[in-house]
C-alpha cells in the first residue's frame, strides 16, 4: 500500500500514526508486515487503519494474519558436493512452496571467512525472521549472532555450532562420537597396526571438524596406540586443495595406511590416490554425493558418514517455526559400498 496516495482526501500513513498513537516507522512496518512490532501494536494500527478507511475491512483482516515467516539460508562458497546439494534442496523448496509456507531465501558467502558471516547475519537480519547458517568459531561471528538474537531473528546453526548458547538451536552430528567411529573403523580396516594415518579437514575454526578431530586421536590414542596420526590439513573444502595435500602426503609419509577427511570435498583426495594407484589405503570421508558414491562403488573409498540433507534443512526450518521443540543430535548414517541406497 503506498504511503503517498493522496487522491480524493484518502488517509495517509501520517494520519494514521496519529489516531493509533504510534510513530510513522511502525505503522510503516505493520502496513508493510515488516517484523519488530508487537502484536497488540499491530491490532491497534489495524483497527485504526480500518476505522479511518486506510484499509477496507476485507484489507485489514488480510494484513492481521500472519504472514508466512521470512527465512534466510547461508552457505559457505566452495566447491563442497554436499553444501551445493544443500543449497539445491532450498532451491527445491522454494519452487515448490504453498502460500502459508516459509519464504525461503539461499545465499552463499566467502568460506571460513568469521567477518563474511558476520556481515551476512546482520544485513539478513533486517528482512529475515530466521536465519540457519554454518557457524564459523570467531569472536565477531558470536558477537553477530549474539546482536541479531537479541533483536528478534531466531537463528539455527548447521553441521558446526558456536558453542552452547542456549537462544541458538543447534541441528548436527555428535561430532566428537562421529570422530570416535571414525578412528574405530580406520584401526579395524587397516592392514596392519602399525603406520601413519593422515587427517584432511576443512578449517579448524569448524568447531564439528576440530570436535571430529578430538574424537578421533582419542578412540586411537585409546585402541590403536601404535597407529601415528600426522598433523592435520587444512583444505578448507576446496577440491584442489585437498588433492594437492594428498599428493604431498604421499610424497612425504612412507608409512600411510590410511585418510580420514573431517570435512568435505573428498573428491580431490580421491582423484589423488586413483592417479598414484594408492586404492590399498583406507579412506573415510563425509557427506554422501555423487562423488563419493561413485569412490564407494570403484573402492577408493571404505566409508562415508552422512547426515540426511532433506532432513538436516526440515529439522532446520521446523526449529525455527515451532516455539517448542527440542535440539537434538541428528542420527549418524554410514555407508558403504554394500549398503548404498
Amino acid at each position: 500500500m503506498k504511503s503517498d496516495n493522496t487522491a480524493n482526501g484518502r488517509p495517509q500513513l501520517s494520519d494514521l500514526a496519529k489516531v493509533a498513537g504510534v510513530s510513522l516507522a511502525t505503522v510503516d512496518r505493520v502496513i508493510n508486515r515488516r517484523k519488530g512490532v508487537k502484536e497488540r501494536t499491530r491490532k491497534r494500527v489495524l483497527d485504526a487503519a480500518r476505522d479511518i478507511g486506510f484499509l477496507s475491512s476485507d484489507d485489514a483482516e488480510r494484513y492481521g494474519r500472519d504472514r508466512p515467516m521470512r527465512i534466510v539460508v547461508l552457505l559457505p562458497a566452495g566447491t563442497n558436493p554436499y553444501l551445493r546439494l544443500l543449497a539445491e534442496i532450498v532451491k527445491e523448496r522454494v519452487g515448490r512452496a504453498a502460500a502459508n509456507e516459509p519464504f525461503l531465501r539461499c545465499f552463499f558467502i566467502e568460506g571460513f571467512n568469521g567477518s563474511a558471516l558476520a556481515s551476512a547475519l546482520r544485513s539478513n537480519a533486517a528482512w529475515a525472521d530466521g536465519i540457519i547458517f554454518f557457524a564459523i568459531e570467531h569472536p565477531e561471528v558470536r558477537e553477530a549472532a549474539a546482536e541479531v538474537s537479541a533483536g528478534g531473528t531466531r537463528l539455527v546453526t548447521i553441521v558446526s555450532d558456536l558453542g552452547h548458547i542456549p537462544e541458538i538451536h543447534h541441528l548436527g552430528l555428535d561430532n566428537r562420537s562421529v570422530g570416535r567411529t571414525a578412528g574405530l573403523l580406520i584401526g579395524r580396516l587397516a592392514s596392519t597396526q602399525q603406520g601413519s594415518i593422515a587427517l584432511v579437514a576443512g578449517s579448524r575454526h569448524y568447531r564439528a571438524h576440530s570436535e571430529r578431530e578430538a574424537g578421533f586421536l582419542s578412540l586411537l590414542d585409546e585402541k590403536f596406540p601404535k597407529l601415528r596420526v600426522i598433523g592435520m590439513r587444512e583444505g578448507h573444502d576446496d577440491s584442489a586443495e585437498n588433492y594437492r595435500h594428498t599428493l604431498d602426503l604421499f610424497e612425504q609419509v612412507t608409512d600411510l595406511i590410511g585418510i580420514y577427511n573431517v570435512g568435505g570435498s573428498s573428491n580431490g583426495i580421491s582423484r589423488a590416490m586413483r592417479e598414484a594407484e594408492r586404492s590399498s589405503l583406507v579412506f573415510i570421508g563425509h557427506g554422501l554425493t555423487p562423488d563419493t558414491r561413485r569412490s564407494l562403488l570403484d573402492g577408493t573409498m571404505d566409508a562415508v558418514f552422512d547426515q540426511d540433507p532433506d532432513i538436516l534443512i526440515d529439522q532446520a526450518i521446523r526449529h525455527l517455526t515451532e516455539s517448542r521443540i527440542r535440539s537434538r543430535p541428528l542420527k549418524l548414517e554410514i555407508y558403504f559400498r554394500e549398503n548404498l541406497p
